[in-house]
């Protein structure tokens, strides 16, 4: 599982483009969005957190069940 899910190859340029573009357009919601991204990006990360934790719980659970097949692949 990746960690850069918001940060994707090629998607930092263009979302600073499109933020730049809004600042030029309607400066205001421009300058909120720039306040309020921080705020929600902390909001969220607990939930982000929760998201990574259960992902290697799954990946735990799925090697303790194909461990025997594996196994047996070796031994043939």
């Amino acid at each position: 599982m990746t960690s850069d899910f918001f940060w994707k190859k090629g998607e930092t340029p263009m979302k600073i483009l499109l933020w730049l573009i809004l600042l030029v357009l309607c400066w205001p919601v421009a300058l909120l969005a720039l306040i309020l991204y921080p705020i929600l990006w902390l909001f969220l990360l607990p939930f982000r957190l929760l998201g990574i934790t259960v992902g290697a719980a799954f990946e735990l659970f799925k090697a303790l069940i194909t461990l025997p097949a594996r196994v047996l692949k070796k031994i043939a």
